[in-house]
């Protein structure tokens, strides 16, 4: 856990008491300070209170007597709604922060490198890590994957720590200036929490503005929100940008081309051949390799112990994660896709698929993977966005069939897979929705799928 001294005699509240708020409040805790709570469910006040947190009066509170006021991301301050606590607080002069902003206060020594985007920041952030510690780097991973930040260990003027950011985190860090910032990709999402298109690109170009003159600016240049970006930041020249494509070539920076890697970063510029990994495939993991590439090589690492390390990446959990293969059916579980955007990442992987897909619709909803449907072999849908997703697939004639559960589903597609005899047959699990009407998240989404497929097919081998 991380010490948080500096704040021994502080008068701190910290709202939201999930992962990070919990956390947040134990470490405050140990280090002295007076700690008081709030959250907007009273199951969890109550479990609070029973753990002996003390909860702040939400009525009456005084925040003229606090110090600091800790913000967990996932609590909605200006949108949809203006919360009443964050109100009270500006009023008083209070900066909402995140526990990653504590961590960047309390290790200022250590050197950090953050990343975000709408797709891929999981991925490229457990690949940058991958990479740095094979290389010999003392890192921690986490922030929004993985460990929170206060539960990460203390490092000094030697340590990197990487962290996944989220939007939700990135305007919450007003102290946290990266030596290496890196923007992956901006895609609408998370519209309702940031009032629009608008303020999601401006959340997440938060994380580039505390950036010292001369630090690094990574940005994939595939999309026009992110294109935006650069440009600001080019102006303004106190960044070095380099950019990341995985649809043109790269001057300055790192490109992927029919999966062929080129570095021009390294004193010698070369390739590296992606196709080769198992646990990279399809265009948007090549976009998340040329990330990583770009900070691995800007933080000293050589590009062939790059491509070592892309050779030995087992992949993440719920992202394109191969459960198995039975009979030349494959069953792959992409629980994380939870827009259409991330799922369109999916559907050109594989051919012959038996989509499993559905839940909580995204702004949009499936409309832009209509080029994609033809790969698609019968789709079987799920949750409340079932009936709207299965009128737009029967339109385009793709085969649809709703479940009123994801094992249901899981076991029709995999049984109508294996009597295909498609000789690429794929099982995907990519349901382009959020899974809160059915599951607490994609991970216990993801889990079921594969707990289905296994129980189901126990002879299925990755």
């Amino acid at each position: 856990m991380i010490p948080l001294l500096s704040h021994r005699d502080d008068t701190i509240l910290v709202v939201g008491l999930g992962k990070s708020g919990l956390s947040a409040a134990r470490a405050l805790t140990q280090a002295g300070a007076t700690v008081m709570v709030w959250d907007d469910q009273a199951d969890e006040r109550e479990k609070a209170q029973a753990s002996g947190l003390t909860l702040f009066d939400f009525e009456s509170g005084d925040m003229t007597t606090l110090d600091d006021v800790i913000w967990s991301p996932g609590v909605p301050h200006k949108h949809p709604t203006r919360h009443p606590l964050a109100e009270k607080a500006r009023s008083a002069n209070l900066n909402l922060r995140c526990d990653i902003d504590l961590l960047a206060t309390a290790q200022s020594e250590a050197t950090y490198i953050g990343i975000t985007g709408t797709n891929g920041k999981s991925t490229t952030t457990a690949l940058t890590a991958h990479i740095l510690k094979s290389a010999g780097k003392r890192i921690e991973v986490g922030g929004n994957l993985g460990f929170t930040a206060l539960d990460l260990e203390p490092l000094d003027a030697n340590g990197i720590y990487v962290l996944e950011l989220s939007s939700y985190q990135t305007e919450l860090t007003p102290s946290l200036a990266c030596s290496t910032a890196a923007l992956t990709n901006v895609s609408p999402d998370h519209l309702d929490r940031h009032g629009g298109l608008g303020g999601y690109i401006t959340a997440k170009a938060q994380l580039f503005d505390n950036q010292k003159n001369g630090a690094t600016a990574i940005i994939g240049q595939d999309d026009d929100p992110s294109r935006s970006i650069t440009n600001q930041l080019s102006i303004g020249g106190q960044h070095y940008v380099i950019g990341i494509s995985s649809e043109e070539s790269m001057i300055d920076g790192v490109s992927v081309q029919g999966g062929i890697l080129t570095d021009t970063l390294s004193a010698k510029p070369g390739t590296i051949d992606l196709r080769a990994f198992k646990a990279l495939p399809g265009k948007h993991n090549w976009q998340n390799a040329a990330t990583a590439c770009a900070i691995a090589i800007t933080h000293g690492v050589s590009r062939q112990e790059v491509s070592d390390s892309f050779a030995t990446f087992p992949g993440l959990s719920h992202r394109q994660e191969v459960v198995g293969t039975l009979n030349g059916v494959t069953f792959v579980n992409d629980s994380k896709a939870t827009n259409a955007n991330a799922s369109e990442k999916a559907l050109s992987c594989y051919g012959a698929i038996y989509w499993i897909a559905g839940g909580v619709s995204k702004a949009g909803g499936i409309t832009n993977l209509g080029p994609l449907f033809g790969r698609i072999k019968h789709a079987f849908l799920i949750g409340e966005s079932a009936n709207t997703f299965a009128e737009e697939l029967s339109r385009s004639g793709v085969a649809t069939s709703t479940h009123k559960t994801l094992e249901g589903a899981t076991i029709d597609a995999g049984r109508l897979a294996l009597l295909s005899r498609d000789h690429d047959a794929t099982v995907l699990l990519s349901p382009a929705c959020a899974s809160f009407d059915m599951f607490k998240n994609f991970e216990e989404r993801g889990d079921a799928f594969r707990n289905t497929v296994t129980e189901a097919w126990p002879e299925v081998a990755a």
